[in-house]
């Protein structure tokens, strides 16, 4: 009766998780395979809370979905330079397709459990993209939120052709930016600008410095969300459902329009001030520049066009600005022609922003439900979606998706009903960097591809490993020694030592239990009350593990399962010990009750990192499914095994491994 008690006011004090749930990660560029950041950056930690989730709230109640981002200009820019040297002879389409399927393969190969991976592009899940672009266009359309603007595009004179995104390098005009590469309207760190305000662009193409044309397309009013946003923000930092660090970086865009001009371009500020609209001066004499700030994003631009008429340089802050929706290239979802404008289409960001509803629809489809049944996961009280992202799109993800999606439910002449619509819960990471350095396709540093890193590991070892690197909290450095030079390499290899943990300390008490029983107990799990002591640990190991999922803490879960696998299986070594030095069969028993009990939990807490050594776990105990679902995660291992007084555990030959080393390992 106590027990129950105990158990009854713990499940009170346990997080509630939604009765359905849509998980989604960040979209891999469809002009390369998967590298190790990818893989160990986002969709580890999305798949974990996947099958986490399926575990808790019933696998029918999960969707995990995501997809190949099949347009944009760095897919273009690669399919050019392959095609120019005559490396590829394939349509853009072949080119998008054959990637896509490698990407796919490494998913599968690292147990990425996706309900779909679909394309953006790409067969029938592309087909319902371009319907769903069409939705959100028109609904945008109808509801105010978006403006035809006539802004400066690149134009290389030399080819004679518009210069895509990718195909113009220059420097963030963003103060205190540190990005490597700036794009035409945006840099590699995500912050966004008109191209106008790129400095020094450089064309891909000839190499020289291109001219702009002003060029019309359509634009999504994301300033005109402030209000909304930092209500967003308010509302999460109340219920505390995103980290700190996502919501800083989201309030940095929330500020007043300003301009940074250095003192020493400026030789009267009284003359200059007088020429610039309605604005406040902030003048600290310790800083090198003076700052501008203006009530809206229209008196800053008539600001810099009257700076850069004076030949004045100047750097502007961080703040929202009008987000492109649409551009003239031709591989992309077609923008329906409205007004003046035709032959458009999407820019890649936008489209990418609403991909994920769109996958969730064709995952819905192919199981034979409605056009209308995605509301109930996307727009639903009951339900809640988990977007995965790295840090570097949280521009897009937690500002401009947020903008967006309110926008389509709501009228620009209204206040904003934030009850209409279910956003989601972003789960941003920080980089996860490669031997201490900041590794990209675009930069200097190559990241091993995902598929290279399992010539010397396997997948159950990366991605506890990649778990417990805190990606939540801080960037933190991949450093397989595997990849370092051989007179480099120190010590134990930091990437096994969370896999040790499982194919050494794990595995032992799993095969210490089964060979005993078989030895003592002609293979059957002795039947008993499981200690007090050991059900209090694994409560608190249960709970403090269940707390983390909730708050997505994975590394915080690798602490609770390290500690609890080492004192399990000190209790183990140091009482079979006794039992073995007394021929104590009675001891055995109580030891093997106990141990069993932690294997049960174990296999079940691991489940959603390693889950082909804890299937292979369930098999041997020839337990059945339920052992998983967490309605009875407190029960004893005879919960699952049928007929407890005669249920065999599968026969345990010498020598047999539940979570595996790497062959090369054994080298």
């Amino acid at each position: 009766m106590e027990k129950n008690i105990e158990r009854n006011t713990r499940k009170n004090e346990r997080p509630t998780f939604p009765k359905r749930a849509v998980i989604t990660a960040g979209m891999p560029y469809g002009n390369k395979e998967l590298h190790f950041g990818h893989i160990g950056g986002v969709f580890v930690h999305a798949d974990t809370l996947a099958r986490f989730l399926r575990d808790r709230i019933g696998k029918e109640n999960v969707i995990f979905v995501s997809g190949t981002d099949c347009y944009g200009s760095p897919i273009l820019e690669s399919y050019r330079k392959i095609t120019e040297d005559n490396s590829y002879s394939g349509t853009i389409e072949d080119y998008v397709k054959e990637n896509h399927l490698k990407q796919k393969d490494a998913l599968d190969k690292y147990e990425i459990s996706l309900n779909l991976f679909a394309g953006s592009a790409l067969d029938r899940a592309g087909e319902i993209h371009s319907e769903v672009s069409k939705e959100v266009f028109e609904k945008l359309y109808d509801n105010g939120y978006l403006t035809k603007m006539s802004n400066p595009q690149f134009y290389d004179e030399e080819f004679n052709v518009f210069l895509n995104g990718r195909q113009v390098i220059g420097k963030c005009p963003i103060q205190g930016c540190s990005s490597e590469k700036a794009y035409a309207d945006e840099c590699s760190l995500g912050h966004q600008y008109m191209p106008s305000e790129l400095i020094d662009p450089i064309s891909a193409l000839s190499g020289k410095k291109p001219v702009v044309k002003d060029v019309t397309n359509w634009y999504f009013k994301l300033d005109k969300c402030n209000d909304l946003l930092k209500e967003r923000v308010d509302y999460l930092r109340q219920t505390k459902k995103a980290s700190k660090y996502l919501l800083n970086t989201v309030e940095e865009f929330l500020k007043e329009p300003v301009i940074y001009v250095q003192k020493k371009n400026i030789e009267d500020l009284d003359a200059l001030e007088a020429e610039l609209p309605e604005h406040s001066t902030i003048n600290e004499e310790k800083k090198p520049s003076v700052t501008f700030v203006f009530k809206d994003l229209e008196h800053r631009d008539e600001a810099r066009v009257m700076l850069g008429n004076k030949g004045i340089n100047f750097r502007t802050g961080k703040t929202l600005v009008p987000f492109r929706l649409s551009g003239n290239v031709d591989w992309g979802v077609k923008v329906p022609d409205k007004e003046d404008l035709n032959d458009l289409t999407f820019w890649v960001w936008p489209e990418s922003l609403w991909a994920p509803i769109s996958f969730t629809k064709a995952y819905l489809e192919k199981q034979g439900f409605g056009d209308e049944e995605w509301k109930k996961w996307w727009n639903n009280d009951e339900a809640e979606v988990y977007q995965f992202i790295g840090e570097d799109n949280i521009y897009f993800y937690g500002i401009a998706e947020m903008g967006l999606f309110t926008a389509l439910l709501n009228s620009i002449d209204e206040k904003p009903d934030m009850s209409k619509i279910q956003l989601p819960n972003i789960i941003a990471n920080n980089h996860i960097l490669f031997m201490g350095k900041k590794a990209s396709s675009s930069s200097e540093i190559k990241p091993p591809m995902a598929r290279e890193l399992l010539d010397y590991y396997t997948a159950e070892q990366l991605r506890i490993h990649f778990l417990s690197l805190g990606l939540s909290t801080k960037s933190a450095s991949f450093q397989p020694q595997a990849f370092m030079e051989e007179d480099k390499r120190e010590g134990v290899d930091t990437v096994l030592k969370e896999g040790n943990l499982l194919t050494n300390v794990f595995n032992r008490l799993v095969r210490s239990c089964f060979y005993t029983s078989q030895k003592y107990f002609d293979g059957v799990i002795p039947q008993g009350e499981v200690s007090e002591e050991i059900l209090k640990e694994a409560h608190e190991a249960i709970l403090t593990y269940e707390k983390h999922m909730y708050k997505h803490e994975f590394h915080s879960i690798t602490y609770v399962l390290d500690s609890y696998i080492r004192n399990m299986n000190k209790y183990w070594v140091n009482n079979i010990k006794q039992a073995e030095a007394e021929n104590n069969n009675e001891l055995r028993k109580k030891i093997l009750i106990d141990s069993f009990h932690a294997v049960r939990t174990v296999t079940a807490l691991i489940h959603p990192i390693a889950p082909e050594g804890a299937e292979m776990v369930r098999e041997y105990l020839g337990a059945n499914e339920d052992i998983w679902n967490w309605e009875y995660i407190f029960e004893p291992i005879y919960s699952f095994i049928g007929n407890k007084e005669v249920h065999k555990l599968k026969f345990l030959e010498p020598k047999v491994d539940f979570f595996k080393k790497h062959e090369s390992q054994f080298k």
